[in-house]
């Protein structure tokens, strides 16, 4: 892993075109948070591995496309444009804001807010 939290970060979201859940959850602490706003926070590693696996079971991969990215030492936000890449060639796009906590190399905390809509309406 790379040395910056801003570094950290961009390679992070790059994993995301060809997930492997196991690479993923490595970028996370043992005790992070990852919460989708629209929904119920994740606690622990081996729980936000579980849900890598179980939502990237349903796209090819995730194209995080990064209009904007600010870093303030171990906090890192950014203005995205995710582009889910559904099994049937399909795409949906969906704006997200990130935020991100860095502590010792790792993402501690990881928060994206987005309008759940948007996934669903796309995969219906």
């Amino acid at each position: 892993m790379t040395s910056s939290a801003d570094d950290l970060v961009t390679e992070f979201c790059n994993l995301w075109a060809t997930p492997d859940a196991e690479q993923l959850a490595g970028y996370f602490t043992e005790d992070a948070v990852y919460h989708n706003i629209p929904m119920q926070p994740l606690h622990g590693r081996t729980a936000i591995k579980e849900f890598i696996e179980g939502f990237t079971a349903a796209v090819d991969g995730i194209d995080f496309r990064i209009h904007r990215q600010l870093s303030n030492g171990e906090l890192v936000m950014n203005e995205r444009t995710d582009v889910l890449r559904r099994k049937d060639g399909g795409e949906i796009h969906l704006p997200v804001a990130g935020v991100f906590e860095i502590r010792d190399g790792r993402i501690a905390a990881w928060r994206d807010y987005f309008d759940m809509a948007a996934i669903t309406s796309g995969f219906s």
